[in-house]
């Protein structure tokens, strides 16, 4: 088992990789203390061997690896790599390019949605991964041989599970299929946390523009402090008690001592000064109509006539992600379908678009114009979708 643990044989396996046209990458990691993951373990594969990284090793210097990073000419390969993206993000400010995800390519290949590495390797190669170090504290040192030989089989394997999919997307002719999933996963601002908008993830049942303009500042200000001190959100405050300040909205230390689950500790302390100075500041800033605006859009309600079409419109999502192998949000959202139905910017829909409109979205369009029926053939024991032209449609 090779474990590089020292900047000479880091570098050197680095010239190995420059070498290669492809290589796989698994991280490990922990963030149950930390607003950042704190990155424990680094494996990388290529097609005649598989290496560990070490990165809590002493003055590893990890300038080649990022070298690695930013060569366009070597593919990087991960498995749902949201996560180790994120990793690499935070140590360079730089995305790995060119990226491949085989949890994208396998949900176009008709592995299902969101298939884990487990499943996928099973499917692909009939091997059953042994899970029984998937808890492990990645951060503790020295790591048993076992976990080890685990962590490496996160990276071998995705090297078969990567060429399948290679070829099943070029058989099918659908490489480009995942262009636009790769490019989101590639997105930049994906991995740059914008406390000003926190609080959009936090469920809430108020919807009065002081309420909102109470609850943005609030959330932006334990995203900051979080990120500042490099500690999980909820370690400041939890959303159950910040949902209560802000419905409260105290302006003294005596109020915020009252408020529902707030220890007196922290109304007493810098949190709570802290919180009291940022309520303070937000009362005296204006309206801003934009927070209502973008509460409502999670209020989604749709007209009774396009809210019948919107069902057959799913009815049809599943119909065409079925027959051709494909996850269906894959193809169109909830939201691509809600704007079908109502008619509102078709221009812009990505389902009325490239691959997507030939699978689904000109039958879509038939449909909202009267031009499409479902049927089930008899004798070839399938659903089909006939589209009539607007010619035949008026004489009929």
């Amino acid at each position: 088992m090779r474990i590089i643990d020292n900047t000479a044989d880091l570098e050197t396996l680095c010239l190995e990789l420059k070498q290669q046209a492809f290589i796989t990458i698994d991280s490990e990691f922990v963030r149950e203390k930390s607003y950042y993951p704190k990155l424990c373990l680094l494996q990388i594969g290529w097609i005649d061997d598989a290496a560990i990284i070490d990165p809590l090793a002493p003055d590893l210097d990890f300038s080649a690896f990022f070298d690695i990073l930013a060569d366009e000419k070597i593919l990087k390969v991960f498995h749902s790599g949201r996560q180790d993206i994120e990793i690499f993000y935070n140590m360079t400010g730089k995305i790995p390019t060119p990226v491949f995800d085989t949890q994208i390519a396998a949900m176009v290949c008709g592995f299902g949605p969101s298939v884990s590495y487990g499943t996928l390797v099973q499917m692909i190669t009939k091997v059953d991964l042994d899970k029984s170090s998937r808890l492990t504290d990645w951060s503790r040192r020295p790591l048993e041989k076992k976990q080890l030989e685990y962590a490496l089989r996160d990276v071998t394997f995705l090297i078969p599970c990567y060429q399948y999919l290679e070829q099943k997307l070029k058989e099918q002719g659908r490489e480009h299929w995942i262009d636009e999933e790769t490019a989101a996963l590639c997105d930049e601002n994906l991995y740059k946390p914008d406390p000003d908008n926190a609080w959009q993830k936090i469920r809430h049942s108020a919807h009065s523009l002081s309420f909102l303009t109470m609850l943005k500042e609030v959330a932006a200000w334990r995203e900051r402090r979080a990120m500042l001190h490099n500690t999980p959100r909820h370690s400041i405050l939890k959303d159950d008690m910040l949902l209560n300040i802000v419905a409260a909205a105290p302006k003294t230390i005596e109020e915020m001592a009252k408020v529902r689950n707030i220890n007196r500790d922290i109304a007493r302390g810098k949190l709570g000064k802290e919180i009291l100075d940022v309520l303070d500041h937000a009362r005296k800033m204006p309206p801003d109509s934009n927070l209502r605006k973008m509460d409502c859009s999670k209020q989604v309600s749709i007209p009774g006539a396009a809210g019948a079409l919107m069902e057959v419109l799913r009815l049809l999502l599943k119909i065409k992600s079925e027959q051709n192998g494909i996850v269906s949000y894959l193809v169109a959202s909830e939201k691509n379908l809600r704007d079908i139905a109502c008619g509102t910017d078709d221009e812009n829909n990505p389902a009325l678009n490239g691959w997507r409109y030939e699978l689904f979205g000109k039958y879509a369009l038939a449909f909202r114009k009267g031009l499409a029926t479902i049927r089930y053939d008899t004798i070839d024991k399938e659903i089909v979708i006939d589209i009539a032209s607007k010619k035949n449609a008026a004489s009929s």
